[in-house]
């Protein structure tokens, strides 16, 4: 059976009830099924995974990027998540039996039928046009407030939709990538400038770990702040490898790791990894996992 994953991220993570008119668009559908939804009010975002038929997920986001589009106004939106638009960004992840070019057709599909909404779409990642698009903060990079410049370009011309800033809603990325581990840092300490600094040694763009992108962010509720990492491929940079890189640095400054986040879902094998190094168990492998052994093909 063909099963797609999808995570769309929404810049709304405050009001309740825009959360659940989005999550709405995912509930009681037949092939598809909800896994998390997850509102963070620091980031005022919010990030859902859903599972399913690859045409039952393309319908599910498109219903919900149009609910989006209606109810969140990016001239007021606040956050400490970097943001362009309304509905940010679109991933596809094969699950089973499908394949990343399958994905990049999904997210063609897709973008196309955001463009037609009048909203700007880049393609990322795996389904990009341009070398340069293929990262998903080089896109991003200047925000909501710097595209409206940004997009007269011609470098920037969207890939679907008007060359032209959506006021209200911004533009969106979407692409097809392998699965990304999204996973935060929080230290004792709520001065930015120490995260920041972090995040540029952990980050390959910054000399850092291969496939590690960072940044540092506040948390203004929590007097702290965060490295907030995106382990882009957690099978040759595993998570216990950025964390451990975070702490030597942190350690740099005096300081100490708080907790940690885990946003949204993770491959089994990534906790594995992970539980192999702390214990220090020599060749602990999932099927030694009782619950795996209960899960039904």
């Amino acid at each position: 059976m063909k099963r797609v994953m999808c995570i769309p991220n929404y810049s709304e993570g405050r009001d309740l009830d825009k959360v659940d008119k989005i999550t709405e668009c995912f509930r009681n559908k037949e092939k598809i099924k909800l896994i998390d939804y997850q509102p963070d009010k620091d980031h005022n975002r919010l990030v859902v995974e859903v599972i399913g038929d690859p045409r039952a997920v393309v319908e599910a986001v498109i219903e919900s990027v149009k609910v989006a589009s209606e109810i969140i106004d990016m001239r007021t939106h606040e956050g400490a998540h970097p943001r362009m638009g309304a509905v940010d960004v679109v991933p596809f992840v094969p699950v089973s039996e499908m394949t990343t070019e399958e994905c990049v057709e999904l997210a063609n599909e897709v973008g196309k039928a955001i463009g037609d909404m009048g909203i700007p779409v880049y393609l990322y990642e795996d389904a990009a046009t341009t070398k340069e698009r293929k990262n998903l903060a080089k896109i991003r990079k200047g925000q909501y407030e710097g595209f409206f410049e940004k997009i007269k370009d011609p470098d920037w011309k969207p890939d679907f939709g008007p060359a032209q800033m959506n006021e209200k809603s911004g533009c969106t990325a979407v692409g097809a990538r392998f699965h990304l581990v999204a996973f935060n840092v929080n230290l004792n300490t709520d001065r930015l400038e120490i995260a920041d600094a972090i995040a540029k040694k952990v980050r390959h763009i910054g000399g850092g770990l291969r496939f590690v992108k960072a940044i540092g962010l506040e948390l203004k509720d929590k007097g702290q702040v965060q490295v907030s990492m995106n382990l882009v491929n957690f099978e040759k940079t595993r998570i216990y490898q950025a964390l451990e890189m975070v702490k030597s640095e942190a350690r740099r400054y005096g300081l100490s790791v708080v907790n940690t986040e885990l946003i949204g879902l993770l491959p089994l094998q990534a906790l594995i990894d992970s539980a192999a190094y702390y214990m220090q168990i020599e060749d602990l492998k999932a099927e030694q996992v009782l619950e795996t052994l209960l899960i039904e093909e």
